[in-house]
């Protein structure tokens, strides 16, 4: 299918669905889906945003602004995926955990509101890649219509272009307990160590950042295309300071510059 094509199936699911609850995080993928959701359904689409210590902080008005734009209702939920142990001990199938608890939540919001459709934006290419979440989905009967489509990322960019969607060129969004090496325990304190230095790198002006926890040492990847800037005296300095105000004994900066599924690669 050409990508005219697979957004017409898009429609044509989401249509048969009726009515969805979509798990959103203000990403370039739930966005999307909440946008065509919303168009497609109206007041039978419902976003579900939620958030815990893993959610990055400066992610969050900016999730409830897109939307706002969209006009689609919004409800805020808390989850407690910090609360279990198996997660926060970090192993290689840790997203399943957080999934679990994802979607345990949303599934008793959208059944005290007489939904039955439960929907997330995974898309197409995320078949390809270490997804230990898809499991949980699995288990609870949770549908992911752009998969189902084959809209793969580069496609959700172009159409939410065309749809005027701010989100079409935003960077690639991930809970923050990615942010650790397999293996290596997640607590609140680590946790909000990598948000601030995120949040403060993002306010240099930085896109597609990373700051990955291993131990005491700081490694931060940024896109490929601002590695030279960061290496300017004096950006170089105020990360270097910032971070070690945060904690960190060292701070090193991965050449390769920022790619998805990094954390992935020692799986390989």
């Amino acid at each position: 299918m050409n990508i005219d094509d697979k957004y017409k199936r898009l429609q044509t699911i989401l249509t048969e669905m009726e009515e969805s609850v979509i798990a959103y995080s203000g990403g370039v993928d739930s966005a999307f889906l909440l946008k065509v959701a919303f168009d497609t359904l109206g007041d039978k689409a419902q976003a579900v945003l939620a958030i815990s210590p893993t959610y990055p902080s400066r992610e969050f008005e900016k999730a409830k602004e897109v939307a706002t734009a969209i006009g689609a209702r919004l409800t805020i939920i808390e989850t407690n995926e910090m609360d279990d142990d198996k997660f926060r001990s970090n192993p290689v199938d840790r997203c399943y955990f957080c999934k679990s608890e994802l979607f345990t939540e949303i599934t008793k919001l959208a059944e005290s509101n007489k939904y039955k459709n439960l929907v997330d934006g995974s898309n197409f290419d995320d078949l390809g890649d270490h997804r230990p979440g898809m499991k949980a989905l699995k288990e609870q009967g949770i549908r992911s219509p752009l998969q189902e489509a084959e809209l793969t990322k580069a496609d959700i960019r172009e159409l939410s272009n065309r749809l005027g969607l701010p989100t079409w060129d935003k960077d690639a969004l991930a809970c923050l307990s990615s942010r650790f090496p397999y293996g290596e325990n997640i607590d609140i304190q680590k946790l909000r160590m990598v948000d601030e230095l995120e949040n403060f790198m993002f306010d240099l002006g930085f896109r597609n950042i990373r700051a990955r926890h291993q131990g005491s040492t700081l490694k931060i990847e940024v896109g490929p295309t601002h590695l030279k800037r960061f290496f300017e005296e004096e950006t170089r300095v105020q990360v270097v300071k910032k971070a070690k105000s945060l904690g960190y004994k060292y701070v090193t900066v991965d050449l390769e510059g920022y790619r998805q599924g990094s954390l992935n690669e020692v799986l390989k």
